[in-house]
């Protein structure tokens, strides 16, 4: 039995403004219907795994379950980081949490937000990899490059990948190369671009990190033997996790192992690491132009043009090599072979404070999301969309009233002493400084309409005496 570990910490900036801090890449349909955590997770299904262990931070935990659960998934254990440290203080974590049980247990470590359309073809891949990892190897993946790509590291193999089914010892890792390098490389058959994903026994990486990374054992098992459990999480301990160097996997450990074995993957791979890779990755990107949501091209080749509201169209006309990205609050506009570059326009907006930079329009909670329509003087109107079952905090405001109108579903509210069915097209006033409480008792998810009025319309300004979700 393998043990998926999905690494979901991550806020990517080169896919702003689609990608932000608040709601990253991993939790987004980039590709098709599903988002790529959950496309992840299911492609890390099935006969010989077990049940996911998701690393990921408080902010993303009720989406990670919300996420699962939608594709019939459960979680084997969800480890809270406090604070992201990158991949290889995660990494030692999960083994340190799977070895409390089983130091033999093998670990498939993956990104969430990678795209591999052969699923059938990984799996086989990795089967081939199984006995290296029972016999103490650290196996990674390596992918066999269809062109001379500058934006991936590469993996030197000692010989010939074309002509070998299992794995393979490296020989070095090496670093984005640039363009000469890149062509040589893709025609040698001995180099293949770094997945960045993993299979070892648990026992192995903890003692690869005991001889490699010492100084990160300590901290990172003291932040997992002081971990406390909240609603079904694992919150790592954050006094001991903030003693933990900010390290990848591959420096930390990877390039210093002599038990490093490759095993090469032609099944496809990307790691939609900018919108030129989304753009490949799309029906259409290959042959020219990708389009996706509500977008038109006339006269186009070598872009992507893509809305992200149903009721913005964008259309191209004659351009050439050229990203356009619709979002309700941003729109992005890119010379495609500057993709590595977006990432400049979120240290730009964030200089000036620009609340694009980093939150999502859609702001999503525990119990469902809502979005901003109208902002103005004093005022405010939201849609806001509560699961089945799903409740918001007992709560009440310094500032602000609110006057909430059912558009789809039954709500229950409470307004003091007072409880009230609203159905569709029925209204209730929450005066301000009410405790309140809205619940969706129904078996779809209840709509309405917010509207608030006061002198502060803040989101802080929230006083809560009661959550199912334990938030302060």
């Amino acid at each position: 039995m393998i043990t998926p570990i999905l690494l979901a910490g991550g806020s990517g900036t080169r896919l702003w403004p689609l990608s932000r801090r608040s709601y990253p890449k991993q939790f987004t349909p980039m590709i098709g219907e599903e988002t790529l955590f959950q496309a992840s997770a299911r492609r890390l299904s099935g006969a010989g795994f077990a049940d996911p262990v998701i690393l990921t931070n408080a902010e993303f935990r009720f989406i990670v379950t919300e996420q699962l659960s939608a594709i019939g998934q459960e979680p084997g254990a969800v480890l809270l980081e406090p604070a992201g440290r990158n991949t290889a203080p995660a990494i030692l974590a999960a083994a340190l949490w799977l070895a409390q049980d089983d130091p033999d247990a093998l670990m498939l470590v993956s990104p969430s937000d990678h795209v591999i359309p052969d699923a059938e073809a990984f799996h086989k891949a990795v089967a081939s990899g199984v006995p290296a990892a029972r016999n103490g190897k650290l196996v990674t993946f390596g992918v066999t490059p269809d062109r001379p790509e500058t934006g991936y590291g590469y993996l030197e193999l000692v010989e010939d990948a074309r002509a070998q089914g299992g794995p393979i010892p490296l020989r070095r890792f090496v670093e984005k190369p640039d363009a000469v390098s890149a062509q040589r490389m893709c025609e040698s058959g001995r180099h293949l671009w770094n997945a960045g994903i993993f299979l070892f026994s648990a026992k192995a990486i903890v003692a690869a990190f005991e001889q490699f990374a010492p100084q990160l054992l300590a901290p990172v098992t003291d932040a997992v033997a002081r971990a406390r459990a909240d609603l079904g999480f694992l919150r790592l301990d954050p006094t001991a996790w903030a003693e933990a160097e900010e390290i990848s996997i591959d420096y930390a450990v990877m390039e210093k192992s002599p038990d490093l074995v490759v095993v090469p993957f032609a099944g496809g791979w990307s790691d939609l690491g900018d919108w030129e890779a989304v753009r490949r990755s799309l029906p259409g990107g290959r042959e020219g132009v990708a389009l996706s949501g509500a977008a038109t091209a006339i006269d186009c080749r070598d872009s992507l043009l893509r809305s992200e509201d149903s009721g913005l169209e964008i259309v191209g006309i004659g351009l050439e090599g050229i990203i356009a990205i619709a979002m309700p609050d941003a729109v992005l506009v890119a010379d495609r072979s500057r993709s590595q570059d977006v990432k400049q326009a979120v240290s730009a907006l964030k200089a000036r404070n620009a609340g694009q930079a980093t939150t999502f329009p859609r702001d999503h909670r525990p119990w469902g999301w809502f979005e901003s329509l109208v902002t103005g003087d004093r005022f405010q109107v939201k849609r806001i969309v509560v699961n089945p079952g799903a409740a918001l905090s007992l709560q009440s405001h310094h500032h602000r009233a609110e006057h909430w109108i059912v558009v789809q579903g039954t709500a229950k509210v409470t307004v003091d002493d007072h409880v009230n069915l609203v159905t569709e097209n029925e209204s209730i006033y929450i005066p301000l400084g009410a405790v309140h409480r809205m619940e969706n008792p129904g078996k779809v998810p209840l709509t309405l309409i917010e509207v608030q009025t006061g002198i502060y319309l803040g989101e802080d300004d929230i006083i809560r005496y009661e959550d199912v979700y334990a938030r302060a």
